[in-house]
């Protein structure tokens, strides 16, 4: 009997060189969180140079996401018909650029259209790396990878927060996006050199040699090769990650309620991201202690994550994802209440990362457990894109309910109803742990 190579990697004990592409999908996941969150660094900055009030700072702020959320849906369904790696390949390069562009924009349209094309090269990214990190793992530890990728994220936005504060105190705005450019390109000979193509990806295209290239990459992984490739079913032929399959009987019901959590708990996610820097400066405080009290809301969404990871190993998805989303609306609400106290709102901001960014871990792992591997990119970026109307929602709808003369309290409570409304969704899904290959 023919072996799936897909078998052999779920069900064997993963090797090093799966690790190092787990890895390599937190190091891409922690470039992501950095990129998204460089105009949340420097948007004091901006809005005093500009002279912008917090209605065009919200657009700005909100500019990257609507890429994100094009990106996320076209690259997605890309990265299921050329395959991980070149796809990623080719958003590092859509990043870097944009991010450079960025470093000389001169005024809000510039501005937001450099945005756009990174947010376009980062939605594409976050579809295939989650893709990666459940495709390279074996089932024990697949949770924990995609959960381990998803903390990514926060990593980066601390590491790259703390050095944005520090180009902030010496200089410029500008200095972040520079920043931002040159580390995104840096990442672009590891993904080269160090990330196969995904077997998984291989399996269902079947190109000409494929029985070539999944024995090269079975050999470089460490396992043994296989002699045939098992046939293709007249099913799995059928699966070709087509956005309409998502919405085929099996797959529409979950589709569609994990979009609305994702919708509904990322604005509320992204409302604290972008809009913690603006708060701070506006309570009297300088950019760089602002800056600073973002990084703990990553220090604290980095926790949340890594103890996510662990506690999957022990416990179900779902009600931890669940409790998670409870968590975040009580916690930004409490934010939305701080005196301005640079420690208090510090604190605050670190639980309310830890509660929101660990729901968002939880999510990326239901993703990958939910959609079979000929549409686990195109699902994944589907859902993420179509909820990250969530992520540009938040700040441009707390930006304007501030003008509309919205206390900090009320937009804090109003933006915070989106986890609740998350945690109504994950309620209604019927989910199960499964391990789809």
């Amino acid at each position: 009997m023919t072996r799936d190579p897909r078998e052999i990697l779920a069900y064997e004990r993963m090797r090093p060189a799966q690790v190092v592409a787990v890895a390599l999908s937190v190091v891409l996941n922690a470039l992501d969180g950095f990129d998204v969150l460089a105009i949340s660094f420097a948007s004091p900055g901006i809005a005093k140079e500009w002279g912008i009030d917090r209605g065009a700072l919200g657009i700005v702020l909100s500019m990257e996401l609507i890429g994100m959320a094009l990106g996320s849906v076209a690259l997605g369904n890309v990265a299921d018909r050329i395959g991980r790696r070149r796809t990623i390949l080719g958003c590092l390069v859509v990043m870097a650029g944009g991010m450079l562009l960025a470093r000389w924009a001169s005024g809000v349209e510039q501005m937001s259209v450099y945005r756009f094309i990174t947010g376009l090269g980062i939605g594409g990214m976050l579809a295939a790396i989650n893709a990666v990190a459940a495709e390279f793992s074996n089932n024990r530890r697949r949770n924990m990878a995609v959960t381990l990728m998803a903390a990514g994220y926060p990593l980066g936005a601390i590491v790259g927060g703390t050095i944005a504060a520090q180009l902030l105190a010496a200089g410029s705005w500008r200095s972040v996006f520079t920043f931002g450019a040159i580390a995104t390109a840096a990442c672009i000979p590891l993904v080269w050199f160090l990330l196969p193509e995904s077997i998984g990806y291989l399996m269902q295209r079947r190109p000409p040699n494929a029985l070539q290239r999944i024995n090269a990459i079975l050999t470089r992984l460490g396992h043994k090769t296989v002699a045939v490739l098992p046939e293709v079913t007249a099913q799995q032929a059928a699966r070709r990650g087509s956005i309409l399959d998502l919405f085929a009987p099996q797959y529409a019901r979950m589709t569609v309620l994990l979009t609305v959590a994702y919708f509904a708990h990322i604005m509320t996610f992204y409302f604290t991201l972008k809009w913690i820097p603006k708060i701070v400066v506006d309570m009297g405080f300088d950019p760089s202690s602002a800056g600073g009290v973002l990084v703990w809301a990553n220090v604290g969404g980095a926790s949340g994550a890594i103890v996510f990871s662990l506690l999957t190993q022990r416990l179900g998805l779902r009600y931890l994802v669940i409790g998670t989303f409870v968590g975040t609306a009580i916690m930004v609400t409490l934010f939305g209440r701080s005196d301005p106290d640079l420690r208090e709102l510090a604190l605050l901001a670190g639980i309310a990362g830890f509660f929101s960014n660990a729901a968002i871990v939880g999510l990326y792992a239901m993703f990958a457990q939910s959609f079979p591997t000929a549409l686990r990119a195109t699902g994944t970026g589907f859902v993420i894109g179509t909820g990250r109307a969530g992520a540009a929602l938040g700040p441009i709808a707390a930006g304007f309910l501030f003008v509309a003369g919205a206390t900090l309290p009320a937009v804090a409570f109003m933006m915070a109803l989106g986890s609740l409304l998350a945690a109504v969704a994950i309620l209604m899904l019927k989910y199960q742990e499964t391990n789809v290959l």
